[in-house]
C-alpha cells in the first residue's frame, strides 16, 4: 500500500493516525490561509469576515475527516481567501464597491435627538444605543454624547461632546 495512502487515508473509513495526520496538515494549512487573508480578515469581526472565518472552518474540517477529497479541500480553502483578498482590494478601490460589500455607517443619534427611522432600520432599540453609550463614552446619558453611529462592523460608536 501507498505510504501516503497509509499516513492519511482516503475516503470516510480513517483511523486515528489518520486523522490526526490530516489535522496537522489542516492546521499548517489554515496557518497558511491565515497569513494569506491577512490581519483586517480575522481582527476586525465584521459580519462579512465572520462568515467568510465560519465557512473556512467548516470546509477545512472536511478535509480532516473525511468527508471531502483532501487535496480538493485545500485548493477550496485557498480559493476562499484568494476571493476575500480580491474583495478587499476592489473595496478599497471602488467606493460603490465597498457600499455594496460593507453597507455604510448610520447616524442613530445627532444634535440631541434619536434617529428613529435608522434605530428601526438597523432593528436597534433606545436601550440598545443606551448600552452603546455606556460602553463607549463611559456615561449613562445622552447629554454628553455629540453623535453616535451603527458601524458597518455592527458596532456602535460614540463622538463626545467638546468639553469647554
Amino acid at each position: 500500500m501507498n505510504i501516503i495512502t497509509e499516513i492519511f487515508g482516503e475516503g470516510k473509513e480513517l483511523n486515528s493516525l489518520q486523522i490526526g495526520t490530516r489535522t496537522i496538515v489542516m492546521y499548517i494549512v489554515a496557518l497558511i490561509l491565515i497569513r494569506i487573508a491577512g490581519l483586517k480578515t480575522f481582527g476586525k469581526n465584521s459580519s462579512f469576515d465572520n462568515i467568510i472565518i465560519i465557512m473556512l472552518g467548516a470546509v477545512l474540517s472536511r478535509g480532516v475527516v473525511g468527508a471531502s477529497p483532501f487535496f480538493g479541500v485545500v485548493i477550496s480553502g485557498f480559493v476562499m481567501v484568494i476571493m476575500t483578498r480580491l474583495v478587499s482590494w476592489l473595496s478599497i478601490k471602488n467606493k460603490t464597491f465597498s457600499v455594496l460589500v460593507k453597507g455604510r455607517h448610520k447616524s442613530l443619534f445627532r444634535e440631541g435627538a434619536m434617529d428613529k427611522e435608522n434605530l428601526n432600520k438597523s432593528l436597534l432599540s433606545e436601550d440598545d444605543l443606551l448600552e452603546g453609550v455606556r460602553l463607549q463614552a463611559n456615561t449613562n446619558s445622552l447629554k454628553d454624547v455629540e453623535e453616535a453611529f451603527l458601524e458597518t462592523s455592527g458596532d456602535i460608536s460614540i463622538v463626545k461632546k467638546k468639553q469647554d
